[in-house]
């Protein structure tokens, strides 16, 4: 399944790399924004901070938009920029729960925990490696968060928040690969300067991750009495693998030689 994986998210990414390379110029200019803003914190603490987090308020709900844009990608769609609009309506209050939950661990990861670590007792020790931990499990189980809001509409955002730590608790070993994935691509886009793959990329990428996964949770729906621990990947993604079908990279940089 994770090799499948890496297949589908790469060439959903090259199929559609014009789309996202646009979406991702939108999030650098933000980014730019959002470090001018940070850095006027040498000036006024408290205006800096403000004006950061407003941008990172803007982006939260700009991901509501792309995050339906490329699952259209996923879903092997071509119709993204048309989506963003009506979608950041729709999923609005995912977005501003998704902008509440990483702000108090932005809080957390760089006040709370750095307070306690800083209290020489035992006591302060606990608390800040638990909230720690915490922090690290979230944010293992975050990047689910969109793709799942697309993939289940009528859930509300404090149930499709809970969704993720059910997805992590269930695919603990594919939820680190995913993780390590995410460590890659930024470093990728870091290289990049955010155009390949960027959040957009990496949004396409969670859409494919739990489309995939959903095949699973469809099958167990359909078949309570099966061994959930052995299940035959190929079998549930015949159809998705016939659609992606047996691409090379030769036939993606010269199509007109297949």
């Amino acid at each position: 399944m994770k090799g499948f994986f890496i297949k589908k998210a790469f060439f959903d990414g090259w199929d559609n790399l014009i789309g996202l390379v646009g979406m991702n110029l939108v999030y650098m200019v933000l980014l730019v924004v959002g470090f001018y803003a940070f850095g006027l914190g040498s000036v006024n603490i408290v205006l800096g901070y403000a004006l950061a987090a407003l941008v990172w308020l803007v982006a939260c709900i700009l991901m509501g938009g792309t995050a339906a844009a490329v699952k259209n990608y996923s879903d092997y769609r071509k119709e993204a920029f048309a989506t963003i609009k009506s979608s950041i309506r729709r999923n609005l209050r995912h977005s501003l729960f998704y902008f509440a939950f990483t702000m108090i661990l932005f809080v957390m990861g760089f006040i709370v925990i750095p307070f306690y670590f800083m209290i020489d007792n035992p006591v302060s020790m606990v608390i800040s490696v638990v909230l720690f931990w915490f922090v690290v499990i979230v944010l293992l189980a975050a990047p689910y968060y969109f793709a799942l809001m697309c993939a289940l509409p009528g859930d509300r955002p404090l149930k499709t928040f809970k969704k993720c730590f059910i997805i992590l608790l269930d695919n603990t070993g594919f939820t680190i690969f995913f993780a390590i994935y995410n460590l890659i691509c930024i470093a990728l886009s870091v290289f990049t300067l955010g155009m390949v793959p960027g959040l957009s990329g990496m949004q396409l990428a969670a859409q494919d991750a739990i489309k995939l996964l959903m095949f699973k949770y469809d099958y167990i729906e359909a078949n309570p009495d099966c061994d959930r621990k052995h299940l035959n990947w190929d079998d549930l993604l015949f159809d998705e693998k016939e659609k992606v079908g047996p691409r090379s990279l030769k036939s993606m940089i010269f199509p007109w030689k297949d």
